[in-house]
């Protein structure tokens, strides 16, 4: 009935909210929190080293393209307003953005592996407030699922993601310096392996992977 899938519909994005605006938020304050430990303070100064997600909340990465793509009929992704970061602050500038880059995806891992508490948690809740439980549940899949997506998409070696920005502090620096002029190219990459269903193929049998881990790690 379409009054039914409506209502399963509001039900289910208002499950989505927490997980996915935390994961976002996160992310992004990971980088500031990691930069600021090898010496850069920009984060902090601008006020971005908060778990509020509305700081980090960018109107085209954030809102305009997921919708959009979801109108199209793709495979929705965007990104959050990044946290400003200056290497040149930093103690050891090259190797320790390896660290500021790998500090988002790991952080999303983690919450992956606390949402995935929380389900087992549910899992054995055995009280009459059915409905609370099965909210939760629902809030907990979409938070592992979610984090974990975010995990995998970033790491994907391609500048401006944070794989490519892994990728470039590995590298030797003449090479580093070529990567760097093809960051501008990098997120017109990333749209059209998306476009063609290439995305799909290297990010789900990974994120399969982790989250069928993450699941085996809390007894799930």
């Amino acid at each position: 009935m379409p009054g039914t899938d409506t209502a399963a519909s509001i039900q289910l994005l208002t499950a989505a909210v927490i997980p996915v605006l935390f994961a976002i938020a996160l992310h992004e304050t990971a980088h500031g929190w990691v930069a600021r430990y090898f010496g850069d303070r920009t984060a902090e100064m601008l006020g971005r080293l908060t778990l509020n997600p509305i700081k980090h909340i960018d109107p085209i990465g954030t809102i305009a393209m997921p919708l959009i793509l979801t109108l199209l009929g793709l495979p929705a992704f965007g990104w959050a307003k990044p946290v400003p970061v200056v290497a040149a602050n930093m103690r050891d500038p090259k190797r320790n953005m390896i660290a500021v880059a790998a500090a988002g995806p790991v952080s999303n891992l983690l919450m992956a592996v606390l949402w995935a508490i929380v389900f087992r948690m549910m899992l054995g809740w055995d009280q009459p407030q059915l409905g609370l439980r099965q909210f939760v549940l629902s809030m907990s899949q979409i938070g592992i699922y979610f984090n974990v997506l975010l995990a995998v998409f970033n790491m994907i070696p391609i500048p401006p993601l944070d794989g490519g920005r892994v990728l470039r502090g590995l590298l030797p620096e003449r090479y580093g310096v070529k990567l760097d002029g093809a960051e501008r190219w990098g997120l017109i990459l990333v749209l059209l392996m998306l476009t063609f269903g290439i995305l799909g193929r290297i990010l789900l049998p990974a994120m399969n992977w982790f989250v069928d881990l993450i699941l085996l790690l809390v007894g799930v």
